[in-house]
């Protein structure tokens, strides 16, 4: 599985607000599927950024060691 990019998430999450911002009347059906898309967004960048987060303990470990 590829590494989700922060920078194009945080994007398309912005997108997505924007998008909800500039709704007169909002379509629930499509909200709904906005909504979905924004949670998995979330989700999927909360878990990367856990791997950044492990992968920078690792490197300060190893430069402990020195």
């Amino acid at each position: 599985m590829p590494k989700v990019n922060l920078s194009e998430s945080l994007k398309k999450v912005q997108d997505i607000i924007r998008w909800f911002d500039n709704q007169e009347e909002v379509d629930v059906e499509k909200g709904l599927e906005k909504i979905k898309e924004g949670t998995e967004l979330i989700k999927t960048s909360k878990a990367r950024l856990k791997e950044i987060e492990n992968e920078f303990e690792v490197v300060k470990k190893e430069l402990e060691k020195e």
